[in-house]
């Protein structure tokens, strides 16, 4: 909005206004406004949240250290998608479709983390909605990014071939036109792709939303990782960077870096009041917003396969969870870790909260920072 006024439309007359044409600085201001929304009305929101007596209700056999949490105030993903959304319309270039599809695509997971809060708050347990209809709704808005992507790529502003870390060629498409030679169902072509996207979308969702377990843990990853998607954004749409580094340019998918940076700043703004010993947490509203916005950028900007070391404390928590639950199942109640999540085991083990949440959040800056070196390790 201030883009389209400021540059498009007071530009000829003002020629100041020219430092709006500038990706770094609307990331920045984006980044800055994000942060004050979140500190200045995050008190606010604390309190109607409290006003209105939406509490957390904390799992039974979850650690006993956690049951004085109980009551704290959640479903503060509100605050942070706001203090994401509002910067992002201000900034960026809103006639770009990548940005519409990226704040879309967050609100739609949002919404579904608001449902799941929200019967839990109604019902005062601490269940929602169920596994099936939580990730039949997460899939269903894959799908849609998927399909909104292969509106994009019919119009050359997309590519669905991967991308590997560390090889420079080796990019196979995941648009199989031998299935298309099929009769009447040529539409089986897009289907790997479509799968694929839905896969990573949805998943990275859900490992966000399995890490949100203690005080910061997973805002502060969050923090970590929007800020390797901030790089990976600007240099994949940079024409120097892009074939410097060999990558595949995308011009139009280079306005996302001021998303990436408004989550930067959100992020931070969330922490100030959810570092331990936390005032609000995000719920679902905040975690699945947070994760399915984390997962499309990664596929708008072909850094799907670079998931693993963006958001690696995620996957681990993820990881975790499916050993635990496949141990259990098929070692006759056998168990790997003495809890799961990850961040559960080493609480058991001992380790303090504030501990566990420090040394994640060094763990997750190791994994970005790797990410970030295969960029030229090709």
């Amino acid at each position: 909005m201030l883009y389209w006024l400021l540059y498009q439309k007071l530009f000829p007359y003002f020629r100041l206004f020219r430092i709006f044409r500038y990706l770094t600085f609307r990331t920045v201001f984006a980044s800055l406004t994000a942060l004050l929304i979140g500190l200045l009305i995050g008190p606010y929101v604390i309190e109607r949240l409290r006003e209105f007596q939406i509490g957390q209700y904390i799992r039974e056999e979850g650690p006993q250290s956690h049951q004085k949490k109980s009551g704290t105030p959640t479903m503060g993903g509100v605050l942070i998608c706001i203090s994401i959304l509002v910067p992002t319309l201000l900034w960026s270039d809103l006639s770009n479709p990548f940005v519409w599809l990226v704040m879309l695509s967050t609100l739609a997971f949002g919404a579904i983390g608001f449902a799941d809060d929200y019967i839990k708050v109604i019902h005062r347990r601490n269940l929602g909605l169920t596994a099936r209809a939580k990730l039949s709704l997460q899939m269903l808005v894959s799908a849609g990014v998927a399909i909104a992507l292969l509106h994009l790529q019919s119009h050359g502003n997309y590519s669905t071939k991967l991308m590997f870390p560390f090889f420079k060629r080796f990019r196979p498409d995941l648009v199989w036109e031998w299935l298309g030679q099929i009769p009447h169902l040529h539409w089986l072509a897009f289907l790997p792709f479509v799968v694929f996207v839905m896969i990573v979308i949805a998943g990275a969702s859900n490992a966000v939303n399995l890490t949100d377990g203690l005080d910061g843990l997973a805002i502060g990853c969050t923090i970590i990782a929007a800020g390797a998607l901030t790089v990976l954004t600007y240099v994949s749409g940079h024409v120097v960077f892009s074939d410097y580094l060999e990558l595949q340019r995308m011009p139009m998918v280079s306005e996302l870096t001021v998303f990436c940076g408004a989550m930067v700043g959100a992020s931070i703004g969330f922490l100030w009041y959810n570092a331990h010993p936390a005032e609000i947490f995000m719920g679902d509203v905040g975690s699945l917003a947070l994760g399915g916005a984390i997962g499309t950028v990664a596929v708008a900007i072909k850094q799907e396969l670079l998931l693993p070391f963006i958001g690696g404390v995620f996957i681990l928590e993820a990881l975790s969870v499916m050993l635990q639950v496949g141990s259990y199942k098929l070692r006759n109640g056998k168990r790997i870790f003495k809890m799961a999540p990850l961040h559960h085991h080493f609480e058991l083990l001992g380790w303090s909260e504030s501990k566990v949440i420090a040394r994640f959040w060094i763990v997750a800056l190791i994994f970005a920072l790797l990410a970030l070196t295969t960029l030229k390790l090709r």
